[in-house]
């Protein structure tokens, strides 16, 4: 474990922030997969979008109780059983979390647009989502990560002006 110090004014060591990268990856495959059958599903069967509601509040959830995701422990239960095996790097997860969150929030979005009657929003939202996780797991481009840094530069210049 690597012990980085806070600040240089703080006593304080902050443990190192650590990403698992096949989590990562099981999490966009899953995202990918089940939001594909929600938003299919859907165009047939309103009662399908639930599946995005689902979704979108498991990933809400663990973007902001990581410590409780479903899709974690989904990943601790079955990637054992798939062959998935840790890639630990250090790497602070907070971009990863904001980017999962985003993501639940455009689920619900969806799911509810679906479940209203609002199909073809629905099914935009849910394919929206779909292609975002598929450039992630293809070209590992995180949009939402990218999101969560022009946040945090903006935070940063209105705080410090």
């Amino acid at each position: 474990m690597t012990v980085l110090p806070s600040s240089p004014n703080s006593f304080a060591p902050e443990v190192a922030a650590r990403t698992d990268l096949a989590a990562l990856r099981f999490n966009q495959w899953t995202v990918v997969g089940v939001t594909l059958l929600g938003t299919v599903l859907g165009v047939f069967s309103s009662v399908a979008f639930a599946v995005l509601l689902a979704l979108g509040a498991a990933m809400l959830l663990g973007a902001v109780r990581p410590d409780l995701s479903p899709l974690r422990a989904a990943y601790r239960m079955s990637g054992p059983v798939l062959g998935l095996k840790p890639d630990v790097v250090q790497e602070d997860p907070r971009a990863h979390h904001f980017a999962q969150g985003v993501g639940g929030i455009f689920l619900l979005a969806a799911g509810l647009s679906g479940v209203l009657g609002l199909t073809g929003l629905g099914t935009g939202l849910g394919l929206l989502v779909v292609a975002l996780a598929a450039l992630n797991l293809s070209q590992k481009i995180c949009v939402g990560c990218l999101m969560y840094f022009q946040y945090r530069r903006l935070r940063f210049a209105v705080l410090n002006r």
